[in-house]
């Protein structure tokens, strides 16, 4: 178990008290052992380690406030809470809802109350949430600031529909998001808001940088995920579109090309510029390249600063448009407040969705006024006006700036990702630990299966997927990522505390080694050591 302690230092931020959501008073049963959620959706056996650090108060970090460690006790165990009726609401959902719905599956949960890193489930069972809507809370559930920007909407009477038209709340908005930008592209941009989600504004950028080259081709990565539409999803990993050309992307632990480090990054680059300027590649000029600065889905991989600045000359000497996917790693999440801005790149578009919205639904694409070749009603969308979002949008994205959360979001995570690494050291099955800022992966492996020399073990996705069930029991609420769903995701709110970082590293540890008990060793001849967690280095 990791029991060492995280601190902060160097922040600033605006502490705000915030009550824990009020819980059902039940008596406590006795702890029993731990289990994954049944098809009921019941998770029994949730331990007290780590609850009592959690209930100390206020911890010491960036603005949760009395949530402190997390005000979020693992809930009676061992037995079911009647009479809340949730588990009929997820027998109805199993019957009603499409064979699509994902994460309800993994997190058989009915949540009714939920402020800042804790949800409060219809059982009376609280859960600190690492999943933070995908990473769209960068404030955690139901922030003050959110709240009063939302209800000081409401209470004026302003309509909440209006298409695209101007408003005080949607220019408030704007010029803040604006005020956020890297600074060349911030004095020549234009916005274009989009259906509320990430996906169409991916696709208004495709559309966007074909009009404007009259090109038609696209460069993406390997491990990319850019959305679930059809246009999104043909520049995300794994798609057939023959207009898509696929080109490596830099990966440490598991590198294409078996070298890893700056050597990988650097054969990443040379084969882009390769494809590009070989007569005979079959590639012929694009319209441009899309391209995420730590690929979220794809596994937690953080992009190398150079190779980031490569491909901002390769893209930049042959006129082609960068278009940089920031949906996830926006608004602080990755210790800056645009990913980019980590390796100094100025893309000529950039993609933004989920924490822009303050958690309601809002996409935006912004991009060069270069780029501006659209005619009107190129890209439209009924709900692109949504003056709730951009007023929740406004309060958060000025928060993370004056509170310097982005600042927080690197120093907390650089000791999170320090401690998980030390953690690894003791538990094989720990293939690496990456990540930047609050965007942290941890890769699950098969330490015992036999593989080629100098190559990293394969992944235990099946081994990942109890850790995920192990956590939920001790009310911590993790993602699964990666190739094969075996990288275990954290994206806890911006606001986490010092405090609650501990108790999320403690319930983590804690099923992890859990996990690993329970699993089987596979027999092999040729039992090999793990392979090395690397060193924290400039990209964490």
């Amino acid at each position: 178990m990791c029991n060492a302690t995280v601190t902060a230092g160097g922040h600033r931020a605006v502490a705000v008290t915030e009550p824990a959501p009020a819980v059902p008073a039940e008596p406590h049963a006795p702890p029993t052992p731990t289990a994954a959620p049944n098809e009921a959706g019941e998770t029994p056996g949730i331990p007290q380690e780590g609850a009592r650090r959690e209930e100390r108060g206020e911890g010491s970090g960036g603005g949760e406030g009395s949530e402190g460690g997390a005000g979020a006790r693992p809930a009676p165990s061992g037995r079911t809470v009647r009479g809340t009726g949730y588990e009929s609401i997820l027998r109805r959902q199993s019957l009603r809802e499409s064979a699509a719905r994902t994460y309800a599956r993994s997190l058989p949960i009915v949540p009714v109350r939920a402020r800042g890193l804790t949800i409060e489930g219809a059982d009376g069972r609280r859960y600190l949430d690492c999943l933070s809507g995908a990473g769209t809370l960068a404030l955690g559930h139901n922030h003050p600031v959110v709240l009063e920007a939302i209800k000081k909407v409401l209470d004026s009477g302003a309509p909440l529909h209006v298409l695209d038209l101007a408003t005080p709340v949607k220019d408030a908005f704007t010029s803040e998001l604006f005020a956020t930008l890297p600074g060349e592209l911030a004095d020549d941009a234009r916005v274009q808001f989009c259906g509320p989600a990430g996906t169409d504004a991916v696709e208004a950028a495709l559309k966007l940088v074909r009009t404007a080259t009259g090109r038609d081709g696209l460069l993406a990565f390997t491990g990319a995920y850019h959305g679930m539409t059809a246009g999104a999803l043909t520049a995300s990993g794994g798609a057939p579109d023959v207009r898509v050309t696929r080109l490596p992307y830099p990966h440490a632990y598991r590198c294409p090309f078996g070298t890893g480090g700056e050597r990988g990054a650097e054969l990443s680059a040379r084969w882009t510029e390769s494809l590009l300027d070989d007569p005979k590649s079959g590639v012929t000029t694009p319209a441009g390249m899309i391209v995420e600065a730590v690929q979220g889905e794809g596994g937690v991989i953080p992009a190398p600063d150079d190779w980031m600045r490569r491909m901002r000359r390769i893209t930049a000497d042959r006129a082609i448009p960068l278009v940089v996917d920031e949906v996830q790693t926006g608004v602080g999440r990755t210790g800056a407040f645009w990913a980019v801005e980590h390796s100094g790149v100025v893309p000529d578009v950039m993609v933004l969705s989920k924490a822009i919205g303050g958690s309601l639904p809002l996409a935006v694409v912004v991009y060069r006024s270069s780029l501006d070749a659209w005619e009107p009603g190129a890209h439209a969308g009924t709900f692109r006006g949504n003056q709730l979002a951009m007023a929740a949008g406004t309060a958060t994205l000025a928060y993370v700036r004056e509170n310097r959360l982005a600042e927080r979001a690197g120093t907390l995570g650089a000791r999170i990702l320090g401690q998980l690494q030390g953690l690894a050291a003791a538990h094989p099955c720990v293939g690496d630990v990456r990540g930047r800022g609050l965007m942290i992966g941890i890769e699950l492996v098969d330490p015992d299966a036999a593989g080629p020399e100098d190559t990293a073990p394969p992944a235990a996705p099946a081994l990942a997927l109890a850790v995920q069930q192990e956590c939920l029991a001790r009310g911590l609420i993790v993602e699964l990522g990666g190739r094969h769903s075996a990288v275990v995701r954290l994206l806890p709110p911006l606001t986490l505390t010092d405090e609650q970082a501990t108790a999320v590293l403690d319930r983590f540890a804690d099923a992890l080694a859990a996990a690993e008990r329970a699993r089987v060793p596979r027999p092999s001849p040729s039992r090999r050591a793990p392979a090395p967690v690397p060193a924290p280095g400039p990209s964490h």
